[in-house]
C-alpha cells in the first residue's frame, strides 16, 4: 500500500505539534507526517523528539511563494497528500495595537491560509482531508449585519483575499475604529478563514465528495495555552493534545457530506449565518 502523507503547518508547538504527534501515533511507521514551521532550528528540534515517520520542512506561509514551492516538492516525492492541517497562526495579545500588527496578522492567518489552499488542495488524494484550524468566532453572527455581504457568498479565494485586504487596510488607516468592524482582530480574521474554505469548497464539492475528500474549517475550542491565558481563564480548558484528538477523529471518521465546506466544532457544524 502507498504510505499516507500528512502536512501540518505551525507545528513546532501547541496544537500543531499535538496534531503531528497524534497522526504519528495513529498511523503506521511507513506513513509520513511533515512537521512544518518558519524557524529551521525549531523545526529540527521538534522533529528530533518525535517518531521516525515525522519529517521536518521549513514553511513560512507569509512568504507568497513558499506554500507552492513545498507543494511542488511533496508532489515530486509522493505524488499527492492525504491530510493537510492549516494551523499556522500569528498570535495577538490584549496589549497589541491592532494598527501595528494587522498587516503581519493578515499575512500569516489569512493570506497564509489561502496560499495553502491554492497550493495543497489540488494534491489531495482520494479520501483526503484538508482542515483549516479556525474558531467559533469565524461565523457571521460575530460580525455586524452591515458587513455580512462582504463575506457571505464569496465564490473564489481571490474574492476572499480582496475582502480581507479591505478589512486590513481599514484597521491600518484607523477607519475601522468606531465603525462596524469589531475591535478584536481575531474575529474578522477567523471569518475570512472560514469564508476561504467555503469559497474553495463551492467549486469542488461534487468532485470531492465523489472522491471521499473532506474540506472544512475546524474549531478546536478553548485550550489551555499561554496565549489563551492572556485573554481568558483557561485553567480548566483542555490541553492542546486533548483538543487535537477531537480534530484527528475527523481524519479517521467516515466522510459526512453535511460537514463539507463548513466550520466544525466537536463534530457538529456551526451555522455560517
Amino acid at each position: 500500500m502507498t504510505p499516507k502523507v500528512a502536512l501540518v503547518t505551525g507545528a513546532t508547538q501547541g496544537l500543531g505539534r499535538a496534531l503531528v504527534e497524534g497522526l504519528a501515533r495513529r498511523w503506521s511507521a511507513e506513513d509520513i507526517v511533515y512537521l512544518t514551521g518558519r524557524d529551521a532550528r525549531r523545526v529540527a528540534q521538534a522533529v528530533e523528539a518525535l517518531p521516525v515517520q515525522v519529517r521536518g520542512e521549513v514553511l513560512d506561509v507569509a512568504d507568497p511563494h513558499a506554500p507552492a514551492r513545498l507543494a511542488e516538492v511533496l508532489a515530486d516525492r509522493h505524488g499527492g497528500v492525504d491530510v493537510v492541517f492549516g494551523n499556522a497562526v500569528m498570535r495577538v495579545g490584549p496589549d497589541d495595537d491592532p494598527r501595528a500588527i494587522v498587516e503581519e496578522y493578515a499575512e500569516v492567518n489569512n493570506f497564509g491560509t489561502t496560499r495553502l489552499l491554492r497550493a495543497f488542495a489540488p494534491l489531495l488524494r482520494d479520501g483526503g482531508r484538508f482542515l483549516v484550524v479556525a474558531s467559533s468566532f469565524g461565523t457571521l453572527r460575530h460580525l455586524a449585519p452591515a458587513l455580512h455581504d462582504r463575506f457571505a457568498e464569496l465564490s473564489s479565494l481571490d474574492e476572499v483575499d480582496k475582502q480581507v485586504a479591505a478589512w486590513r487596510d481599514a484597521v491600518e488607516d484607523g477607519s475601522a475604529r468606531g465603525g462596524d468592524w469589531p475591535g478584536f482582530v481575531n474575529i474578522p480574521s477567523k471569518i475570512g478563514q472560514v469564508a476561504a474554505v467555503r469559497a474553495l469548497a463551492a467549486g469542488r464539492r461534487d468532485d470531492d465528495l465523489a472522491r471521499g475528500i473532506l474540506l472544512a474549517a475546524v474549531c478546536p475550542g478553548m485550550m489551555n495555552t499561554p496565549t489563551s491565558a492572556l485573554w481568558w481563564d483557561v485553567r480548566d480548558a483542555p490541553s492542546p493534545a486533548q483538543a487535537a484528538d477531537v480534530l484527528l477523529d475527523l481524519v479517521s471518521a467516515p466522510l459526512d457530506p453535511a460537514q463539507y465546506g463548513e466550520l466544525i466544532r466537536d463534530g457538529a457544524v456551526l451555522p455560517w449565518r
